[in-house]
C-alpha cells in the first residue's frame, strides 16, 4: 500500500489515467468530424456507437479513470503545498525549472470537470426520448444526435463555453501528455524535447478539431 499512498506511486497512476483520456479525446475528436459530412453519417456513427453491447464497459472505465486522475490531482497539489508552504523563488531556466503549465493544471482541470458534466448532461442525457429527436437512416430508427448538436451549438453562449474548454483541453493536453510520459520513467535528454513537442501538436490538433465542427455548424448548417 505504501507505493498508491507516496506522491511517485500517485503520480504515475495519475500519468496512465490521462494516457487513458488523451486517446479516448482524441477518438472522440475524430467521431465529432463526422458532423460535417451530414446528419445520416453523423446520426449513423453515434447510433453503431451507443448500441454497441461494449460501450457501458468502455464507459465505466473512463469513468473510473476520471476519478483517480481528479483524485490525484488534488492529493498531490495538497502534498506539495504542505510541503513547501513557503514560497521560494525559482530559476526560469534550466531542467529542474517548473514549467509554467504545471502550475495551472488543477485549474484546467477543475475547469475540465464542470465542462464534463455538463456535456453529459446536454448530449448523454438530454433530449432523445421525444419523437421530434427520432430520425431513421436506412430504415433503421435511431436518436437524431445531429439535429441536437445544432440546436445546441446556434446557441452563442453554448458555442463560446465549448470553443472556451476545447482552449483548456488543449492546454491541459499540452502539459499533461509530457508529465505523464515523465512520471512513468520515459526520459531521456535527447528524445525528451520531441515528447515536449508532441505534446503541443497532439493538443493542437484535437483542440482544432474539437472546435472545427460546431463552428461549422453555427456557420454553415
Amino acid at each position: 500500500m505504501g507505493y498508491f499512498s507516496s506522491a511517485i506511486g500517485r503520480k504515475q497512476i495519475m500519468g496512465l489515467t490521462g494516457l487513458v483520456w488523451a486517446g479516448f479525446v482524441f477518438t472522440h475528436m475524430l467521431g465529432n468530424i463526422l458532423i460535417i459530412a451530414g446528419p445520416d453519417v453523423y446520426n449513423g456513427y453515434s447510433h453503431a456507437l451507443t448500441s454497441n453491447p461494449f460501450l457501458i464497459l468502455a464507459e465505466l472505465l473512463l469513468l473510473l479513470t476520471l476519478l483517480i486522475h481528479v483524485y490525484d490531482g488534488v492529493f498531490l497539489t495538497l502534498k506539495n503545498k504542505s510541503a513547501r508552504p513557503v514560497k521560494y523563488a525559482m530559476t526560469a531556466n534550466g531542467p529542474k525549472a517548473a514549467r509554467w503549465q504545471s502550475k495551472w493544471m488543477i485549474f484546467h482541470g477543475s475547469i475540465l470537470l464542470v465542462f464534463i458534466i455538463t456535456h453529459m448532461i446536454t448530449f448523454n442525457y438530454g433530449p432523445g426520448t421525444y419523437e421530434g429527436y427520432k430520425t431513421a437512416v436506412h430504415g433503421v430508427e435511431m436518436r437524431d444526435l445531429f439535429r441536437l448538436t445544432v440546436e445546441v451549438f446556434h446557441k452563442p453562449g453554448a458555442l463560446a463555453w465549448y470553443i472556451f474548454a476545447m482552449i483548456i483541453v488543449g492546454l491541459h493536453l499540452s502539459h499533461g501528455l509530457y508529465s505523464s510520459f515523465s512520471s512513468l520513467g520515459i526520459y531521456h535528454p535527447k528524445f525528451s524535447p520531441l515528447l515536449a513537442k508532441f505534446g503541443y501538436v497532439y493538443a493542437a490538433v484535437v483542440a482544432l478539431g474539437f472546435i472545427a465542427p460546431p463552428v461549422y455548424i453555427f456557420c454553415f448548417v
